[in-house]
């Protein structure tokens, strides 16, 4: 019987009590075989040779026997040297694969344990421009956020804003000094930002102006009200700003809590540290040893008895486990900040929290724009709204050459601009650097969003063509119908098949280019099968399933494309 809606699960099943090796050891080790005429998957026995005293081929003879009989009727075995290969009955195994991919739970995921997983995403600062540097913390955690959902976990996305900081030391000092009052009112975070490029280029000669900075975020730690106010006024104008920004990108969270918020909750963490005697002198400075793990000291006070980034982080971690009651504490950062995170996460082993090896750090590599490293003290930012403007407009300059009578066309060129940026991030392994390239990412062509929202839409196409087609899942037949399950059809139902596999991986892994990746596969495959099988126009005995296959692998696209933060256009 049908167990499972992936062939190599499903392979692993039957395997499993013939060898008595793990279910996860039989997957790891099938193959694809060489030739199709092979069959579907080849299961290699030299691993086997030493345990059962045989030969690799003897071994291949009497397993596929065994497997054969209990995999039938659904597939056949046959031995090829030292290889099982696993060929299945289409006809008769597709419609039950094709049906149980129909079924309501079948992208819902079932963990042993549900855990409540808070996100930390994004995280932008305060008064500085949204650059596509902070597009990849946001995009990435969004993916994961909603692919947790799927994978049935409670995630909990967290906004964590940089508002607080030596940095609005500077931003206070550039403000008062600089900030052109009618410039500021026009758009206050380009003239921020404007001022406080000025400040870092001054105090290369000017260095009292770093003193003056120190001064004023002594103050607003200390509760000044004139610095308070100016920090208010950085905060407002710029989660106005931040709002447009997230909207267009279709990201929300469910806290937004600033760095500011654990003001109050350091002093715990400073006194827990020093009634533990972890906190050591060093320079005037307050800091945590960590020799024995080859790591740098952690730095808690500075000399001057402000708090800094570890100080906070902390406080932060205490609270999203204590109050938030987290199972796992995600951080979804910049790998330049690795060094960081391991202090952190050792820092709070040290203070006794068993849970701190259920935090992680999500690392993710840079991201440059035509080869160029973005910074926005030396102004070299590019600004992720502009970005979008103009991803925007070219789509709709494409629609408008290709297909100007379509409805809604600014709707649908929004809908293929942000999505071809968002793509263009998460197809890539987080860690790895990317350059980004507008041209490219907007290509109907290749490795881009827009070939995959392309691929959904031809298949709403093609439904729409097909009339009376009944939306209920596949009937399986009784007259042989060989034509229906071509080679490209069959591989494109069992790609379908891998959709929860792909999800547990990218799961596992904390990966969403797993899921984007599967994306495009679905897309390529679908286009192969187009390209070689007519479906609206087929032979009536195998219009149905190939319609119904049409059907669930645009259901796929959607879905994936819906993880990752994309719209699925059914026109374009």
């Amino acid at each position: 019987m049908i167990t499972t809606y992936s062939l190599k699960q499903q392979a692993a099943n039957w395997l499993q009590p013939l060898t008595e090796l793990p279910v996860e050891q039989v997957i790891s080790m099938l193959e694809v075989p060489p030739s199709s005429e092979l069959g579907d998957l080849a299961f290699p026995c030299f691993v086997l040779a030493k345990s059962w005293r045989r030969a690799p081929q003897q071994i291949a003879v009497e397993l596929s026997e065994q497997l054969g009989a209990a995999a039938s009727p659904y597939a056949t075995a046959a031995a090829t040297g030292g290889y099982v290969n696993l060929s299945w009955n289409r006809q008769h195994y597709a419609p039950l694969l094709l049906n149980a991919i129909a079924l309501p739970d079948y992208e819902q995921l079932q963990p042993e344990q549900k855990q409540r997983i808070i996100i930390d995403m994004s995280s932008p600062n305060i008064a500085k421009p949204f650059g596509v540097g902070h597009l990849r913390s946001t995009v990435i955690g969004a993916a994961m956020y909603r692919i947790y959902v799927a994978a049935g976990h409670e995630p909990i996305s967290v906004n964590h804003i940089g508002d607080w900081g030596t940095q609005f030391g500077k931003q206070i000092v550039a403000h008062l000094r600089w900030s052109d009052p009618e410039q500021a009112a026009a758009d206050p975070i380009g003239e921020a930002l404007r001022v406080y490029i000025k400040f870092h280029h001054e105090a290369e000669t000017m260095p009292e102006l770093e003193d003056e900075a120190r001064d004023w975020f002594r103050r607003l730690e200390q509760g000044d009200e004139e610095a308070l106010e100016l920090w208010r006024y950085f905060v407002k104008v710029s989660m106005e700003k931040l709002n447009g920004i997230y909207e267009r990108l279709g990201v929300q969270f469910d806290e937004v809590l600033g760095e500011s918020f654990y003001n109050d909750k350091m002093p715990a963490v400073v006194e827990q540290l020093t009634t533990l005697g972890l906190l050591e002198e060093s320079q005037g400075a307050q800091v945590v040893r960590l020799d024995e793990l080859e790591l740098p000291p952690c730095l808690i006070l500075k000399s001057d008895g402000t708090t800094i980034y570890p100080t906070r982080d902390l406080a932060t971690a205490v609270y999203r486990r204590q109050v938030m009651a987290g199972d796992q504490l995600v951080y979804v950062v910049g790998g330049e900040q690795t060094l960081h995170f391991r202090q952190v996460f050792a820092v709070l082993r040290k203070m006794g929290y068993e849970w701190a090896d259920h935090c992680t750090h999500v690392a993710f590599g840079l991201m440059r724009i035509n080869g160029k490293k973005m910074s926005t003290r030396k102004g070299k930012v590019v600004l992720l709204e502009q970005l979008m403007d103009e991803a925007v407009a070219r789509a709709a300059q494409i629609i408008a050459e290709k297909n100007p009578a379509l409805p809604q066309r600014q709707q649908v060129a929004e809908q293929i601009g942000i999505g071809a940026i968002i793509f263009s991030d998460l197809k890539n392994a987080r860690q790895n650097e990317i350059d980004f390239s507008l041209e490219e990412a907007l290509s109907f062509e290749g490795e881009t969003g827009p070939y995959v929202q392309y691929a959904h839409a031809r298949i709403c196409s093609i439904l729409s063509k097909a009339e009376g087609f009944a939306n209920d899942p596949i009937i399986a037949h009784n007259a042989p119908m060989p034509e229906m399950w071509s080679d490209a059809a069959w591989e494109l139902l069992g790609h379908l098949g891998s959709y929860r596999e792909a999800l547990a991986r990218a799961v596992q892994l904390q990966e969403p280019s797993v899921m984007a990746r599967y994306a495009l596969q679905t897309a390529r495959l679908f286009n192969q099968w187009y390209s070689r099988d007519r479906i609206v126009d087929a032979d009536p005995r195998v219009k149905a399933d190939r319609l119904a296959l049409a059907k669930w692998t645009g259901h796929t696209l959607e879905r994936t494309l819906k993880l990752l933060g994309m719209a699925a256009p059914q026109q374009m």
